[in-house]
């Protein structure tokens, strides 16, 4: 490795399953890059929703994956804007001194520095900074991949109906810019506070499902419903279908034990021989996506939403804000 790149590091640590308040900084070796791997100084870490759920061990399904008794990696942060410092053997698509976007599997983001895959990188670009950049892999590839698996923008219709339910947290958001842009009529579930928010971003309508029951709105009125939020009844979404629409269900809630597999299994059997599909989302890291958000956003056609932004030593902070649940927009950690 380089000379310039040092031995040690500091890591936001949290060794067995808990809250935000347990995760400490500790010194630990800076990783060198195996076969194929890129060693990033990590410049910027966007928190999601699912580094809280590692973080916990919650559902317990999710440490049959990440760890039975205590997470295998105990450090948070998937989301990364960083800077290429060394290469691994078999490396040929990245170059030191390139700065790039990427999802760290498992995490890894809130520490100095950081080994991943040349081919989950994505080269970042003119036009963003690091904070903004973070904010897209997950948050923006899930919002994405959701619209695409209702297929919004990708039907012969003539002007889409859309409702976002959960329209103002980072997932959200980004859902509410891209079915805008593809040409969508979209209107959005959030609290009052943030419905100025979600109107700029491109909603005709916003509504809060907590207070204004879904079940006021007519029936047959949209021809795809994306569910951030959870929660809600699948037969009361199914109801809002037009024939031959999709509900996407997004969000992760669910049982302290299975999570969201009981409503996800009850999804596909409401869906059986009905025209209103109700469809689980399973995202991928998908690079190509990355560009296309990466374009966009360079171009000022998407804003990643920043809530806060949060220095280095205040990550267990960062974390804590997540977890308490009323993010809006996106949470980020400024690199060491």
């Amino acid at each position: 490795m380089n000379d310039t790149i040092p031995a040690m590091m500091t890591a936001w640590r949290r060794d067995s399953y808990g809250p935000a308040d347990g995760t400490r900084p500790e010194r630990m070796p800076v990783p060198a890059p195996g076969r194929g791997q890129v060693l990033l100084r990590i410049r910027a870490t966007a928190l999601n929703s699912g580094d809280v759920r590692l973080m916990l061990g919650d559902p317990l399904l999710v440490r049959l994956f990440f760890g039975l008794t205590r997470p295998r990696n105990p450090v948070r942060g998937m989301d990364v804007a960083g800077t290429v410092v060394a290469v691994g053997p078999g490396v040929l698509g990245a170059e030191v001194g390139e700065d790039v976007i990427v999802e760290l599997p498992g995490g890894g983001g809130l520490a100095g520095y950081a080994c991943v895959a040349e081919s989950r990188v994505v080269a970042m670009g003119r036009g963003l900074e690091p904070e903004a950049a973070a904010c897209l892999p997950i948050a923006g590839g899930t919002a994405w991949q959701a619209l695409d698996l209702a297929g919004v923008g990708l039907k012969e219709q003539a002007t889409p109906r859309v409702l976002v339910i959960g329209a103002s947290g980072g997932v959200g958001t980004f859902t509410v810019q891209l079915a805008a842009l593809r040409g969508a009529e979209v209107w959005a579930s959030c609290g009052d506070l943030n419905a100025p928010l979600v109107e700029a971003l491109g909603a005709v309508r916003t509504f809060d499902h907590r207070t204004d029951p879904l079940g006021d709105l007519p029936a047959g009125r949209f021809d795809a419903i994306i569910d951030v939020a959870g929660g809600i009844p699948l037969r009361q979404l199914q109801r809002l279908l037009a024939a031959e629409g999709t509900v996407v269900l997004v969000t992760g809630d669910g049982g302290r034990v299975m999570g969201p597999i009981p409503r996800m299994l009850r999804a596909a059997f409401l869906s059986i021989g009905s025209r209103r599909r109700i469809l689980s989302l399973t995202t991928e890291n998908r690079p190509e996506v990355l560009r296309k958000l990466l374009a966009l956003a360079a171009e000022g056609r998407i804003v990643p939403v920043i809530e806060r932004e949060y220095s280095f030593d205040e990550a267990s902070a960062a974390l804590a804000h997540v977890e308490a649940g009323r993010t809006v927009g996106k949470i980020v950690v400024r690199g060491a």
